[in-house]
């Protein structure tokens, strides 16, 4: 009661927050006159003279209402827009570091171009983060010609750039890209082995474009560049034909659509094992047994993917690809694949080519890589159903703007029916009516199936359409601009982050662009004008038929999504209209709604082809609706706490990475470590206040001999009177550094301090990740301490810290022992290129929200000639290789310990 009398009283927090930002208007407007009756000249010499101001101590928000302004007249100019007062507010909120939410229609768009120039005035660089790389070119160049204008360079990063273009694009005052684009090149400049060969400058600030959509939906996986591993893709297939028979029986599994799981009775264990054996893939042992942990693995995949995975829903099958298909936008995601075997299940299910699995070489989340900006904002029009998760996750507050005319759209309540064909008659006469009289419709459907089902149900009638899903991806800006048409009828998948506004007689601008292939020009402008006036004509028929007419097929888990959908209608203004159709068979209803639904409504005399309205439908809804998104809210979060523990590690191994990159050389990083893992060798040897005779001197001296290359008499000089473990370890440190000096000598001090640098980076990268392989490993098994009344996540955090310790002191070991016994070739050419890697980037299975890293080891490229073998050992007859020492190079040339290649236990 006390909350309802203080917000009549003083209003809401948005209130306030927008009544603050309102004063500042009337500054920005009040310098509209004086900046119009300047030259284009000296309008453009503006920029100059706020970077002068900054120079001199002034800060950004002093300049924030002439900034403003200038903006608002260049555009005005140049696109022949004039920002509205509320564009500028969204504006300001966007410089204060928060999110704007903005209706459909309000100008976005538009809105970025304030906060961009103005904190573009600083030179560090401003990021818009797109969600799709149509988006992010139209917007460079579309909003490129408002920044020219004023001055300042642009930039787009998409899909296909080389380093030198990526570079160049970063180094622009604006920088236009997509989500995906920016994490990877974060990842991949931290694979780099030279400064200069990085992309990415400092982060300063970014303004991410559908935010909900990015740090949201997206956020529930991480980014990840992998490697090829092994192909096992034979077993793969072998292992589909197996399951494709099993699965014919349902009580051969369990399938839980709940949580997307789905594992084998004890039936279905016993068949699948008789199944295996018969095939001649389970040779010895039951299924269970620790050596066909692989085998069970591969099931598992292979049932997931038959009996979850759905062709045109999750998926499609394109030039002999399994394309994944993303849930919240219906977008197809090319190039990402499912992790940790699904993806190749899934193609061996399909019959295309089974791609080799990979193992991972770099990894972060959404969370943690925007976190690295400084300062982070961001628009969308639906934020506020998620605003508890922008502020404990990102520290983002979002505001709400209003409109800059009153929503004129009328939503009408749901219809629900019993059955789905039942639904569906009901969508077609609607969709049927409204063509009749001229009223443009956008029939929103949550996959490819669903849509093409309408599509096949409006051909039956013969009424003319348009389909927008993942298989006409290509024409999505076109159908979507002129869907607008009086009587247009577009069914399209979720209209997450689509970008393009549908307006009411269709759009002019895109008629012109296709119809002369520019967007500037004499032929563009006299291609505009012509098509401005048959869109007029064309918008006030659609205006007095009702507007845009939004039809929902069904909900979708999250209200943000269906509210994306809704609010297409009505944009500035214009009339407009939605109706949201469900049925009991719906996915939302079915695996979320009360299982008692059906029957109370047949009590409630519901008769065949009858819709019910009624509130306790809604509300049963809504709840299913909140269910769902709040289990992907604990997705997300229990990601980030992890993950969290995983980027303390990221950021200290990237931060010392680049520090040896910018060292002029690392010679006295090398000799620490070797002084470190001497140490570490004698203290393990020769234990605090232990007597002689406790002393394992044998080991020590076959440990120098192993890992220092050195043959010492370490045995003698433990019989010496009087000695201790410092005498000890400083002769090995002496014999070492004379050692390492005749080596430097020989090879010359100059090629050796760029050997020294390129192969500490190279087994750097070799062990940390295989450190990420064993963070996974430890990741999917740390549940199970919950059951010894453990915390999982205090448990994860105590191991990985000791994983990390661990790594530190096997890269000392690498490190050492690799440089102890290097020799370069006879007139070898200077060392060091980079080596070569063939890389994947994947942002793995979004709807199934894993952390899912995929391992193996990196190891540098062969390029200094091989250590010696061990005594007696011949690489040429693999019988005598079990006398290699344990960590002592593999004599199969790998390069890796022999403890981590053929001596693997």
């Amino acid at each position: 009661m006390f909350a309802r009398i203080a917000r009549a009283l003083f209003g809401t927090t948005n209130d306030r927050a927008l009544k603050r930002l309102q004063a500042r208007v009337p500054e920005v407007n009040a310098l509209e006159p004086s900046l119009a009756a300047l030259s284009d000249e000296a309008l453009q010499g503006k920029t100059a003279e706020f970077r002068a101001r900054l120079a001199k101590g002034e800060d950004l928000d002093a300049l924030l209402p002439e900034a403003f302004a200038t903006v608002r007249e260049a555009a005005r100019r140049v696109l022949g827009l004039r920002h509205f007062d509320v564009q500028l507010i969204g504006g300001m909120v966007l410089h204060e570091g928060k999110i704007a939410e903005m209706k459909t229609g309000e100008g976005k768009t538009l809105v970025g171009t304030l906060p961009v120039y103005l904190n573009a005035l600083t030179g560090k660089g401003v990021h818009v983060v797109t969600v799709n790389d149509y988006l992010a070119k139209r917007d460079s160049e579309w909003m490129g010609r408002l920044y020219r204008f004023l001055g300042l360079s642009t930039g787009v990063i998409v899909h296909g750039l080389n380093d030198e273009e990526r570079r160049a694009a970063y180094a622009a005052d604006v920088t236009y890209g997509t989500n995906n684009e920016f994490g990877f090149d974060y990842l991949r400049d931290n694979m780099k082995y030279r400064l200069e060969e990085m992309v990415q400058r400092d982060f300063n600030y970014a303004i991410v474009d559908e935010v909900d959509s990015i740090l949201i939906d997206e956020a529930r996986t991480p980014l990840i560049i992998s490697g090829p591993s092994e192909d096992s893709s034979d077993l793969y297939r072998r292992v589909d034909e197996v399951v494709k028979r099993l699965v014919e029986d349902t009580t051969t599994f369990d399938k839980d659509e709940k949580q997307r799981t789905a594992n084998l009775t004890d039936d279905g264990s016993e068949r699948v094992e008789q199944m295996l054996r018969e095939a001649g893939m389970l040779e010895e042992g039951n299924l269970y047994d620790f050596h066909n942990v692989t085998l069970v693995h591969h099931v598992n995949q292979s049932l997931r993917a038959h009996v979850l995975f759905a062709r045109d829903v999750d998926y499609i099958v394109r030039d002999d690809k399994v394309v994944i298909i993303d849930e919240f936008t219906g977008r197809m995601m090319e190039g990402r694949r499912y992790s940790d075997g699904l993806h190749q299940a899934l193609e061996a299910k399909e019959h295309v080519t089974v791609q080799p699995e990979n193992q991972t070489l770099a990894s972060i989340t959404f969370q943690n890589y925007f976190r690295l900006y400084p300062k982070l904002s961001g628009m969308t029009g639906t934020a506020a159903t998620e605003a508890d998760e922008f502020a404990e996750i990102y520290k983002l507050e979002v505001v709400e703007i209003p409109t800059n005319v009153p929503v004129a759209r009328k939503d009408s309540d749901d219809e629900v029916y019993r059955s789905a064909s039942e639904k569906y008659e009901a969508v077609i006469k609607l969709i049927d009516e409204a063509r009749t009289r001229g009223q443009p419709c956008l029939v929103g459907t949550t996959s490819i199936e669903k849509s093409e089902l309408i599509d096949a149900l409006l051909k039956k009638r013969g009424i003319p359409h348009n389909v927008l899903n993942a298989r006409y991806h290509e024409q999505e800006a076109t159908i979507i601009a002129q869907a607008g048409r009086p009587g247009a009828v577009t069914i399209a998948t979720n209209m997450a982050g689509r970008g393009t506004d549908i307006q009411l007689g269709g759009n002019a601008e895109m008629l012109a662009r296709q119809e002369t292939g520019a967007s500037e020009g004499p032929e563009y402008e006299a291609a505009l004008a012509r098509h401005k006036a048959e869109v007029e004509e064309a918008r006030a028929k659609a205006k007095a038929a009702g507007g845009l007419f939004v039809i929902g097929t069904e909900r979708h888990e999250s209200r943000r999504i269906d509210n994306q959908l809704r609010g297409r209608s009505g944009r500035q203004g214009d009339p407009g209209a939605s109706h949201f159709f469900l049925s009991l068979e719906d996915d939302l209803m079915r695996i979320f709604g009360s299982d008692r639904m059906g029957g109370m409504l047949q009590k409630l005399g519901l008769k065949d082809g009858e819709a019910i309205v009624h509130p306790w439908i809604n509300k049963a809804l809504e709840k299913a609706q909140k269910k769902v998104e709040a289990r992907n809210f604990d997705t997300r979060k229990n990601l980030l706490k992890y993950d969290d523990v995983m980027n303390d590690q990221r950021r200290e191994v990237y931060a010392q990475r680049r520090a040896f990159m910018q060292a002029p050389e690392v010679a006295e990083t090398v000799a620490e470590m070797r002084r470190e893992c001497i140490e570490a060798m004698v203290s393990a040897a020769i234990p605090e206040n232990a007597y002689p005779e406790q002393w394992d001197v044998a080991g020590l001296e076959e440990k120098v001999r192993d890992q220092l290359g050195l043959d010492l008499p370490v045995v003698a000089w433990a019989k010496e009177e009087g000695i201790d473990e410092t005498q000890v370890r400083e002769r090995i440190e002496a014999a070492a550094e004379q050692h390492y000096a005749a080596k430097a000598a020989n090879i010359g001090p100059d090629l050796m301090r760029v050997v020294e640098k390129s192969l500490l980076l190279q087994i750097f990268d070799a062990v940390w990740k295989e450190h990420l392989l064993a963070l996974d490993h430890l990741r999917q098994g740390i549940g199970l301490r919950a059951y010894g009344q453990r915390d999982p996540l205090n448990e994860y955090k105590s191991e990985a810290f000791a994983l990390f310790n661990a790594m530190l002191a096997d890269m000392r070991e690498r490190v050492t022992s690799v440089l102890m016994r290097l020799e370069l070739q006879p007139n070898a050419p200077p060392p060091m290129p980079e080596p070569v890697r063939v890389m994947d980037m994947r942002h793995p299975e979004p709807a199934m929200g894993e952390m899912a890293l995929a391992g193996g080891g990196f190891e540098p490229a062969p390029l200094l000639a091989p250590p010696p073998v061990a005594e007696g050992v011949n690489p040429s007859d693999q019988a005598t290789w079990d006398r290699t020492p344990r960590n002592s190079p593999c004599p199969c040339g790998s390069g890796k310990k022999y403890k981590h290649c053929h001596g693997r236990v």
